[in-house]
């Protein structure tokens, strides 16, 4: 006979829409942060509804659209319970008694938990493969895809806080693209490119292998800074800067709303393009105005679904001024022809039913979780990040002479993190003493044995390592 230990009910529910999908999705965010376990068994329809103050038949229908998500199962005499898909049931029963200590554990890629994002997109995938629009995802698409794609385009980003209209919206294959797009349409081969001086590999990949040049402006604990960006105006006009204002990678950075305005007000001096790469803006502690609403006439702002929904559905949105979309669009033609309208269907899917917003929340607040355990076990070391970032900043002890010095040590201990050597886009040195971890891999239990292990690696006297 089935029990269960307490009385489920929803937590603070959506404020909007019908009770019943209200019910549904509440379900879905209990069971992506855990407070669910996959083969609980959840309420009788009688005493949820008791519970709730609604008919038994409100909690019929929720139960029936979190079971077409996926999300439940139900038989006669069994009742309701949280699903456990089949092809899972081995991997989580390996993981209920205890991680996995012999295979090699990846801190070096930023994303995305996968195990929260399974139950959506499992559900999201079924819909869309019974969808009568199906057939019309199928097809090839206009410029800039179509209408309803771009609008919850425009929905996902005024989340953000950018006030954006769908005319100006193109759709990427994820944000690197976008970034593609950006230098790709609004330079020329030789011009002048700038970033943060400490930035992810990926910016420098698309600036020099479209045969741009690049260099890094310096940075602090604020990101970008504005003095450091005027003297190097001053020696050579860029023709675009890219710039990281919340949750800068690698350093975390956050931009104050002053040095925003400084920013834009540089844009406007010495006319250059500005790019606000926001892919982490979810993540930041305080909802500030994206860097591009400060300068919109000449700033390309590049959004994405990869860090903060799921990594590999690649859909990314651009937003940008009129006299840009034609060059940005021919870019999309030139690049890839066209972004995957099943892509971007499964996307709208997710963002116009607040599925999406359900995962970004989802995963910043299992990122909220993985940020205490790494700062309990890293005390004593210098380090920066945000309190829901995916990742941290940390200075190695000084018995290590450089970052990829000590990635090819913990490399031969089943253990991979990015050596900050590789994030100094002007080749100087700067960073050598870091490495950038990140925490949202695996379970909370290998990732708490894999930072320990960490840790320990890190206070190995340099005569170990020799």
């Amino acid at each position: 006979m089935y029990t269960y230990a307490r009385m489920w009910a929803p937590q603070n529910p959506a404020e909007f829409g019908p009770i019943y999908q209200r019910i549904a999705a509440a379900l879905a965010r209990d069971i992506s942060s855990g407070s669910l376990s996959l083969g609980e068994r959840l309420p009788t329809l009688q005493e949820l509804a008791i519970t709730l103050g609604v008919t038994p038949g409100t909690i019929n229908r929720a139960y029936e659209l979190a079971h077409r998500r996926g999300l439940v199962d139900g038989e006669v005499g069994r009742g309701t319970y949280v699903r456990t898909p089949p092809a899972r049931k081995a991997a989580l029963a390996v993981q209920a008694t205890e991680p996995d200590l012999g295979a090699p554990f990846d801190l070096s890629i930023v994303e995305p938990n996968a195990q929260l994002q399974e139950p959506y997109l499992r559900a999201a995938l079924l819909e869309l493969a019974q969808s009568a629009r199906l057939p019309d995802m199928l097809d090839y698409t206009p410029d800039g895809a179509l209408l309803t794609h771009r609008q919850a385009g425009v929905q996902w980003l005024a989340q953000a806080g950018l006030v954006a209209q769908p005319e100006q919206v193109v759709l990427t294959c994820g944000g690197q693209h976008g970034l593609w797009l950006a230098v790709a349409a609004l330079t020329r081969p030789g011009e002048f490119v700038l970033c943060e001086s400490l930035c992810y590999p990926g910016v420098a990949s698309v600036v020099q292998s479209l045969g741009r040049r690049l260099h890094g402006v310096a940075l602090d604990q604020n990101g970008m800074q504005p003095q450091a960006l005027r003297e190097l105006c001053m020696r050579e006009r860029p023709a675009l800067v890219i710039c990281i204002a919340n949750v800068q990678n690698p350093t975390g950075a956050v931009m104050p709303m002053k040095r925003r305005q400084e920013i834009a007000a540089l844009a406007r001096e010495f006319d250059f393009k500005l790019v606000d790469d926001a892919l982490y803006s979810f993540l930041a502690p305080k909802k500030l105005p994206p860097l591009a609403s400060f300068a919109p006439e000449r700033s390309l702002y590049i959004s994405s679904l990869s860090k903060s929904v799921a990594s590999t559905v690649r859909l990314g949105y651009v937003h940008g001024p009129a006299q840009w979309l034609a060059r940005l669009s021919a870019a999309v033609r030139t690049s890839v022809w066209m972004v995957s309208p099943l892509a971007a269907e499964l996307a709208t899917s997710l963002i116009v039913s607040g599925r999406a917003s359900e995962m970004a929340a989802a995963q910043r607040a299992q990122a909220t979780a993985r940020q205490t355990i790494a700062r309990g076990l890293f005390q004593g070391f210098e380090l920066t990040a945000q309190p829901a970032g995916f990742h941290l900043w940390l200075r190695l002890p000084e018995v290590w002479p450089s970052g990829e010095q000590f990635t090819t040590f913990a490399r031969g201990h089943q253990l991979h993190v990015a050596g900050g050597d590789g994030f100094a886009m002007n080749r100087d040195g700067e960073g050598h003493q870091h490495v950038r971890i990140a925490l949202m891999s695996g379970s909370t239990e290998q990732l708490r044995f894999a930072l320990t292990k960490l840790a320990g690696l890190m206070t190995t006297p340099e005569p170990v390592w020799l």
